[in-house]
């Protein structure tokens, strides 16, 4: 890993062309889904679930059915990244394995008050927990020379169906990760601060 995370995010971009030809390492990606794994969620309950699709076949299904965008097939690494909206009541002691009996019993409690019969709640928390996963992932994947593209241009039942989604889990969000064979569109641009940081209330 050469970039720092400043230097990462500033490099980034979403690159739409991919080099079909390119392989990407098992153990780059491992390392990238690995470290991944080690981005917060609330109560430790690790809801995110990272489906790498490396089936040719699967991913022209899904490319079907994701505006035939490009990315989907020609990137080196296709993720779905899935919440696990029932994470929270899938054996939480073991979230907190390494705690204090007494902090486990204590979080294992705290976890079920907080999320029982609150599904909207529970639904938000994973969104909240891919979303900081999706980050780490493709400032991860800058940082060793990859290009990356979050996407969510697709079909989301189709798609379900093709992966065979679990019925507690939903879909957040594709990331394709490769090398670039094309250089990405210039900068949109980024909004004046006063538009977007504000201090204390907003009005």
């Amino acid at each position: 890993m050469d970039l720092d995370v400043a230097a990462s995010i500033r490099k980034r971009r979403a690159t739409k062309v991919f080099d079909a030809a390119h392989r990407m390492p098992d153990a780059d990606l491992d390392t990238i889904l690995g470290l991944a794994r080690r981005m917060p969620t609330a109560f430790n309950i690790q809801n995110w679930r990272f489906l790498v699709v490396t089936d040719p076949d699967l991913r022209r299904q899904i490319r079907a059915v994701a505006w035939d965008q490009p990315q989907v097939t020609d990137a080196s690494a296709l993720l779905v990244l899935c919440a696990d909206i029932r994470a929270w009541e899938k054996a939480p002691e073991r979230y907190w394995a390494n705690a204090d009996q007494s902090v486990r019993d204590f979080m294992v409690g705290a976890i079920d008050q907080y999320y029982r019969g609150r599904e909207q709640v529970q639904r938000d928390e994973g969104m909240r927990s891919c979303g900081m996963a999706a980050g780490a992932i493709m400032l991860l994947a800058e940082s060793m020379g990859y290009a990356t593209c979050p996407m969510d241009g697709f079909d989301f039942a189709a798609v379900g169906e093709l992966i065979r989604l679990p019925s507690d889990h939903e879909i957040v969000m594709f990331v394709a990760i490769g090398k670039a064979a094309a250089a990405p569109y210039p900068p949109g641009g980024i909004m004046p601060e006063k538009e977007i940081i504000f201090a204390n209330r907003f009005s």
